[in-house]
């Protein structure tokens, strides 16, 4: 059964993949936004080619600290990118960029970033087992066949299931111990991680990022749905056609977007395994206390 799931999330990875090459973000091009001190609350930075990048910082924290703006940025897969738009990434004086994508995503669509960055890829679903992911991409053109397949809530099943492999695949775990390590080292912010669409396996790691800072749940969990509000919109047309077609339009939308029951299933599996936010850093990631506190240090402006 979980061979048969992750084969079935590594396709819908496809999916979001395939849809992206044929429909480009809606949102509009503009300057980037003027937040004032210790604003940032999960809004775009209005880039139209990259619609779901966004500053991590800005969130208050339990005890009333604010997440440092400007030292790491959360987004989705940046191609294609038009001149335009790579001139304004080119202000946010990116020095690295941690693709949490798949080695097959990144070979159709490898990211198109300036000069000058680093680039790294930590293939967080390289444990997935994966046995057709072609199947449910064919699914999204078949509809009424999806509804079969992947109606009633089987894809949210789906999903939720993947949510938890980001916890505990072995890939997964590398992939964000490297990403956090790296992120505690300030000669190489600021920086950005991205997936795909910005959504699943960015999710988790701005969503771990944010609750080891000490931002409460309900803030992280508005952080990770505020998503929805721009990717859902490039997917429209793909929405759509799969309903006049005769598709459930939950199936499309619980593949382009997210629920909350997505991140709650993360954040269950990870309570199971190591009980707190601090011991999942520590057990599964190998970053011990010392290792948290220079996090926490430098996010949170106390270094």
């Amino acid at each position: 059964m979980n061979m048969i799931r992750s084969a079935l999330f590594a396709a819908a990875v496809a999916a979001v993949t395939a849809a992206c090459l044929s429909a480009f973000a809606q949102t509009p091009s503009g300057s980037l936004p003027q937040l004032a001190p210790g604003e940032s609350l999960g809004r775009a930075l209005g880039i139209r080619s990259v619609p779901n990048l966004r500053d991590v910082g800005g969130y208050k924290t339990r005890d009333g600290a604010t997440v440092v703006c400007g030292l790491v940025y959360r987004s989705d897969t940046f191609n294609p990118m038009s001149a335009g738009d790579i001139n304004k990434l080119k202000r946010l004086n990116l020095k690295n960029d941690y693709d949490l994508r798949t080695t097959s995503e990144v070979k159709v669509k490898p990211d198109q970033m300036p000069p000058g960055m680093q680039y790294h890829l930590l293939n967080v679903l390289a444990d997935a087992k994966s046995a057709a992911p072609a199947e449910l991409e064919a699914l999204m053109h078949q509809p009424k066949k999806a509804n079969a397949v992947l109606g009633g809530g089987k894809i949210e099943a789906l999903f939720m299931e993947a949510y938890r492999e980001f916890i505990s695949l072995p890939s997964a775990k590398e992939s964000y111990r490297t990403l956090f390590l790296s992120l505690s080292d300030r000669r190489k912010l600021p920086a950005v991680f991205h997936c795909t669409t910005g959504k699943d396996r960015t999710g988790w790691a701005a969503a771990a990022l944010l609750t080891l800072l000490g931002v409460s749940k309900e803030t992280v969990m508005a952080d990770f749905l505020r998503s929805n509000e721009y990717t859902l919109p490039q997917f429209r047309h793909a929405i759509d056609s799969f309903v006049a077609g005769g598709g459930e339009r939950d199936i499309p939308v619980a593949i382009f977007g997210v629920k909350a029951k997505y991140l709650e299933a993360s954040f269950d599996e990870m309570q199971k395994r190591y009980g707190t936010i601090e011991n999942y850093f520590t057990d599964a990631l190998g970053i011990d206390a010392a290792g948290q506190k220079v996090l926490r240090e430098l996010f949170l402006g106390r270094k």
